[in-house]
């Protein structure tokens, strides 16, 4: 029973980051280039009318002097209109392929260690809903540091191509390369970051997922109260509280998880573009490049287009996940 509830939540978990990927890529897109510092500027190519014209890119994480119209160029805005109109709409997805074939792999593996972590308190007589809380937070927390090693590599890929514009083949095959033993490179090893993952993927998704656990079980606890109130008038809309309970809840809990994950993902993204190295140098680094070198203005820059992105991921997630567990449970 407990391998049959194992593989439902791997499944659903794979279905709900699958959909919640596609749904949300373009704002991540944006959120990378601007976390990475990475302006647009296009110069006329040399190239003859015969090889295409192609555009050249450059980036302003490459520069040493970061000018008034490239800091102007990383407003999440200008991103947005200098990315359609230099390289099309479909220049938002990128990255995309890469997260498509990783990302339900990774909600999977999460969405496994919650439903493991939530029926390991399933002896406990009392119910006591501090012990559900532990569960689900070591659970998310041991599931964050094994999909770590899976998402390091691949955000790699589409940080090179979000970044860089690199192709995805080059791309995939550059950090593949760094897999090997004999990739000397720092820049090119595929565990680029590492670091910044573990530590943003590790305890944040035990926050996540305690978040997630305790706003589902206090929304249901109110709503239970008022549809009591109202039983004589047939008060309550099941169908309704199946939908807002999940998505209201995963939007909490997206909240929470990156108000703590957040600046090792800024940090990540700077790594694996290439400007910094180490975690603590990264950091000052970033510091330094905030107003009045305040640390949290600093480390937390982007943090309202993170929450854009990851406010609906989460809700779009939870729901998909909570709604294909049951279809599947059902059927068993």
């Amino acid at each position: 029973m407990a391998s049959e509830s194992s593989w439902i939540d791997f499944t659903a978990g794979w279905i709900s980051g699958g959909i919640s990927t596609l749904a949300i890529q373009p704002v991540d897109t944006i959120l990378t280039r601007m976390q990475a510092n990475a302006s647009i500027v296009v110069q006329p190519s040399t190239t003859s009318a015969a090889a295409g014209g192609a555009n050249t890119v450059t980036t302003a994480a490459a520069a040493t002097d970061v000018t008034a119209t490239a800091v102007a160029s990383l407003r999440p805005t200008n991103i947005f209109r200098g990315m359609i109109s230099n390289f099309g709409i479909s220049s938002l997805w990128r990255g995309s392929s890469a997260m498509i074939g990783a990302v339900p792999v990774q909600n999977a593996v999460l969405m496994t260690g919650y439903g493991y972590g939530k029926r390991w308190t399933d002896n406990d007589e009392e119910h006591n809903n501090n012990n559900v809380l532990l569960g689900v937070f070591i659970g998310g927390t041991i599931g964050g540091i094994f999909q770590s090693f899976v998402m390091s590599p691949i955000e790699l890929i589409k940080v090179s191509q979000q970044v860089v514009g690199t192709s995805v083949s080059k791309a995939t095959t550059s950090v593949v390369s760094g897999l090997l033993p004999s990739s000397n490179n720092n820049n090119s090893s595929a565990w680029r970051g590492l670091g910044a993952t573990l530590l943003r993927d590790g305890i944040p998704h035990g926050v996540w997922f305690v978040s997630y656990e305790f706003a589902k079980v206090e929304l249901t606890k109110m709503r239970n109260g008022s549809n009591n109130n109202n039983v004589m008038e047939g008060g309550g809309d099941s169908t309704a509280d199946e939908i807002a309970i999940p998505m209201l809840s995963g939007a909490f809990a997206a909240t929470t998880a990156w108000g703590v994950g957040y600046p090792f993902d800024l940090i990540k993204t700077r790594i694996q573009a290439g400007k910094s190295v180490g975690i603590v140098s990264t950091a000052r680094d970033i510091v330094k490049e905030s107003k009045d070198g305040r640390a949290c203005y600093g480390l937390y820059r982007g943090f309202g287009l993170k929450l854009l992105r990851s406010i609906p991921a989460s809700a779009i997630g939870f729901l998909t996940y909570e709604t294909a567990a049951k279809a599947l449970s059902s059927r068993g």
